[in-house]
């Protein structure tokens, strides 16, 4: 992938972060439960793009993964991940999260649609 759009990439990742970290230590209602969700599946599009040298090949492969991934995490939720390894870290706890929501995969259901589209125009502007 060529440096400009890696840049690019890092610099959307950055934000993004940076937007991550103030919604969870200062939003509350529906930013804090659904738009930090659709936001945090693009973060981790964009960290991927960032350091992968892979071209998109094929269109829907790396979202596809990251979506299965963020499915996962969500899972391990429900199982009581945190609560059955005692994880008593509160930023670790934050991060993999302890509560459950079918919400919660419908949100990350809907960040993984523009970065199905980033990742077309990518493979577009390849070809």
């Amino acid at each position: 992938m060529k440096q400009k759009i890696r840049l690019g990439m890092g610099i959307a990742s950055a934000v993004l972060l940076g937007i991550e970290i103030l919604i969870g230590m200062y939003a509350h209602g529906w930013v804090r439960s659904y738009l930090g969700d659709v936001l945090v599946v693009i973060l981790l599009y964009t960290l991927a793009r960032t350091v992968s040298p892979v071209k998109p090949k094929h269109g829907i492969l790396l979202p596809a993964a990251i979506l299965v991934f963020a499915f996962c995490v969500e899972f391990l939720q429900l199982w009581g991940f945190c609560d059955r390894f005692h994880i008593t870290n509160p930023l670790l706890r934050i991060i993999i999260g302890t509560g459950y929501s079918n919400i919660d995969l419908l949100s990350y259901a809907a960040g993984i649609v523009p970065c199905i589209v980033c990742e077309l125009l990518l493979r577009r502007k390849r070809a």
